[in-house]
């Protein structure tokens, strides 16, 4: 039978995947998400096969994007932010103890459960997800923009600490209402990331706990070695304590968030073959492993299986 989406693939016979037979293949085997159960996680809920179609069942949450529920809240504080990070650390130290990498956390994958003042954060989005020691090691540079660890564009082998960067970015935004990282241009907005440049600039971090900041940067450590685990993080005061402040940071934090997060650019996943291109562009080579100097050519495939743009990312 000819595969509807693609000439061969793996499944009909070819040498060329398809959609279909990667989502059928990915799923259920390699990311084994039908076993996730946890409450801030958007569950599978079962599977069905047609000829031509898969159809995922997933658990329903209606509560919209987490940047919405921020802009709308007349409210908003260090300890409402606190309260949201503890439970993102919570689903993910919960996805490594599977040796799951999520690879893609940002707020846009942030869903509240419900529409309730008191909702929980719900993670979802596994599109970009790799099971951890399971076949190749983890090099594709893939991800959003903005998010990503410094060794995902440094095409560096890459471990479970990506995931824990990325929450770090997500609280400093949570803070401040704007990116720590951001430039027009791609290549300097790369640049920024490899050197993990950023700052806690004034008067946005002006009313903010030295204790946010400290957690911030130990989440944001360049050296993945060094940088905190999610279970070092749940242990912070800034998130295990009471150091989180109280006062009303909501008038700053929401005209941020509609001022930076209207651009697309900060929503889209990134092909890996352009962000080679962008370092070859800021002549860091040194900073790539040696063993990647084919890499330009190999990656066209890899990006279709670990960051294929629309096989998972809209579920």
């Amino acid at each position: 039978m000819m595969c509807p989406l693609m000439e061969g693939c793996p499944v009909h016979g070819g040498s060329q995947p398809c959609v279909l037979s990667w989502v059928r293949l990915r799923l259920p085997v390699t990311l084994n998400w039908n076993k996730i159960k946890h409450e801030n996680i958007v569950a599978l809920e079962d599977i069905y096969e047609s000829p031509n179609h898969l159809y995922l069942v997933m658990q329903l949450v209606s509560g919209g994007e987490l940047f919405d529920r921020i802009v709308e809240k007349g409210f908003y504080t260090e300890k409402d932010a606190s309260t949201l990070i503890r439970q993102v650390l919570d689903a993910v130290y919960y996805l490594h103890r599977m040796g799951i990498v999520h690879r893609d956390l940002k707020p846009e994958n942030l869903l509240y459960y419900s529409q309730d003042e008191e909702s929980k954060i719900m993670i979802s989005d596994f599109g970009l997800s790799k099971m951890e020691g399971k076949g190749d090691v983890m090099s594709t540079a893939c991800g959003t923009p903005g998010y990503v660890a410094p060794e995902v564009l440094a095409q560096k082998p890459y471990s479970k600490a990506v995931d824990c960067w990325s929450i770090g970015v997500i609280a400093y935004i949570l803070l401040c209402g704007y990116p720590p990282f951001y430039d027009e241009n791609d290549s300097k907005l790369f640049e920024q990331i490899l050197k993990a440049e950023y700052e806690f600039d004034s008067p946005y971090w002006d009313d903010i706990s030295d204790s946010a900041k400290d957690f911030i940067r130990n989440l944001m450590e360049k050296d993945p070695n060094k940088r905190y685990t999610c279970e070092q993080a749940a242990r912070h005061p800034w998130i295990a304590g009471d150091t989180a402040l109280s006062k009303n940071i909501h008038e700053s934090v929401s005209a941020q968030i509609r001022k930076n997060f209207a651009k697309s650019r900060w929503r889209q996943a990134f092909n890996a073959t352009a962000v080679v291109r962008h370092m070859r562009k800021l002549h860091l080579g040194s900073s790539l492993d040696s063993s990647n100097a084919g890499v330009s050519s190999s990656l066209s495939l890899a990006s279709q299986k670990d960051c294929a743009s629309g096989a998972l990312h809209a579920l």
